[in-house]
């Protein structure tokens, strides 16, 4: 395995991480608040050390770059950049635990949101900012925003591999002949719905501030708030914004840039047509669960449809504690929290397109059965899906339920109910944030061990990478010659 060239691209996302550290640092300095700026200026030195470093180490690395070496990359940055994206709360104080403060940052940067934080609210302005911008620049992935942006880096097959471990879906497929354009198109739209985003949060009298740190979140499907209630002190037209965007950013980018290029197979799009069937067929049905909670069909539908879309997307805000909803209603949101948003979005969970093709699969299976003699073939959108994407969709799921059922085991040693521990489990290693019970909408993750918090954030990188590159960063066979 090439560990210099791994060391050299790690080097400059390092750097890239310290720019992005900047603004935050400006917002405390214009604040007055020493302590978060102190933190967050020792990290970017700390940040721009190791980068120039580890570039300088891998100068002369060459430039083979095979599929290894993009799985164990992008693992690493992840796991490299959310500590070191950890210490200003460290630094500063605001967080005294080291377990808690890598919780928080995994938590941003997978746009889980999942928090430890007990009063989001007392915390300063600086380091709020950098949390939900975490959520920004997890959603689309640090690595395909260095291929947007860097010069053509050296090595063959450097961003195929790249866009392969860190983009969600059961395959990667390019918009445009070159891999490094495609990853440009998809974070001009990134960045382009987010500004409408921001447009519209602003045109509701929401301050820029929060404007900005909720469209992160939103536009990241990360969902942590800035205010201890997360968005139910807003007004129901920033809810209902909040809404509409949390569903756009769980459709697959690649459909957005079909829109201009033939609108009509865009709206047959099958994954996508399923998404917003479930969202919509959901909603309904919760809505109607708990109206006579709601006393009201409009508040009723408001708040069924704000929170089927929160966790189908796997943002997680929240406008009211739905863990009081009727049983019904909390088993919906937590087979959405299984379900989540479509491949090649930024919202996590198994994904629409697994769903849709495990179910044309067994189809085609049960038909096998009647007509061992025939031959079947399972189609997307008119085209054959090749055997390959479906062993790889079952071996995904068989190491899904797997990895679940050791966290569940693991997280049960803290004692707390089987609602907890179960919907802690779902909603981090599908980077949802809010569960049930003690870790519902009300609530945080605050009272679990370090060990629990540690297995839970795992989760968080596991789920948000899709399982293999973390695996394969920890598989000893890895680091082998013959491997």
């Amino acid at each position: 395995m090439n560990c210099a060239i791994i060391g050299r691209y790690l080097g400059n996302l390092l750097l890239l991480e310290a720019a992005f550290l900047v603004p935050p640092a400006a917002i405390s300095a214009s604040l007055g608040e020493e302590a978060a700026r102190r933190g967050i200026l020792l990290t970017v030195g700390i940040l721009v050390v190791l980068g120039l470093l580890l570039r300088r180490a891998g100068q002369r690395s060459g430039s083979t770059f095979y599929a290894k070496e993009g799985f164990v990359l992008v693992a690493l940055a992840w796991v490299v950049m959310s500590f070191l994206g950890s210490l200003p709360f460290y630094f500063s104080g605001e967080i005294p635990s080291l377990v808690d403060c890598f919780f928080e940052t995994v938590s941003g940067f997978t746009t889980t949101g999942a928090s430890i934080l007990t009063d989001v609210e007392a915390m300063s302005k600086g380091l709020l900012f950098w949390r939900s911008f975490t959520h920004w620049l997890g959603g689309m992935g640090m690595l395909v925003f260095l291929l947007a942006v860097a010069p053509g880096q050296k090595g063959q097959g450097f961003t195929l591999h790249l866009m392969r471990a860190e983009s969600p879906g059961p395959s990667v497929g390019k918009l445009v002949p070159k891999m490094r354009q495609t990853a440009k198109i998809l974070y001009l739209l990134y960045v382009g719905l987010t500004i409408i985003c921001v447009l519209f949060l602003l045109a509701g009298g929401m301050p820029l501030f929060d404007s900005l740190c909720t469209a992160f979140g939103t536009a990241g499907t990360g969902g942590f708030g800035i205010k201890n209630d997360s968005m139910a002190s807003y007004s129901i037209y920033l809810q209902g914004v909040c809404t509409v965007f949390m569903a756009l950013f769980g459709v697959n980018f690649s459909v957005y840039y079909l829109l201009f290029r033939n609108w009509r197979a865009a709206l047959k799009d099958e994954e996508v047509r399923l998404y917003f069937a479930i969202m919509l067929s959901v909603s309904a049905v919760i809505a109607c669960n708990i109206y006579p909670q709601m006393g009201s069909v409009g508040m009723s539908i408001h708040e069924a449809t704000f929170h089927t879309s929160s966790i189908m997307t796997t943002t997680g805000f929240a406008i009211s504690n739905f863990d009081l909803w009727p049983e019904l209603s909390r088993a919906l949101l937590l087979v959405l929290m299984i379900a989540g948003a479509c491949a090649g979005s930024t919202g996590g969970g198994v994904k629409t397109i697994r769903l849709l093709l495990i179910f044309k699969n067994m189809k085609a299976g049960f038909r096998k059965l009647l007509h061992p003699n025939s031959v079947e073939t399972v189609k997307l959108n008119g085209r054959p899906v090749s055997r390959s994407v479906l062993e790889g969709i079952n071996t995904y799921m068989s190491a899904y339920c797997l990895i679940a059922i050791a966290s569940l085991l693991v997280v049960s040693l803290d004692n707390f109910s089987l609602v907890t521990n179960l919907s802690a489990v779902l909603s981090c290693f599908n980077n949802i944030g809010p569960g049930l019970d003690i870790v519902g909408p009300i609530h945080n993750y605050s009272t679990y061990s370090d060990l629990s918090k540690i297995v839970l954030s795992l989760d968080m990188l596991l789920g948000r990478l899709e399982i293999f590159p973390m695996l394969i960063l920890l598989r000893p066979a890895t680091y082998r010659r013959q491997a």
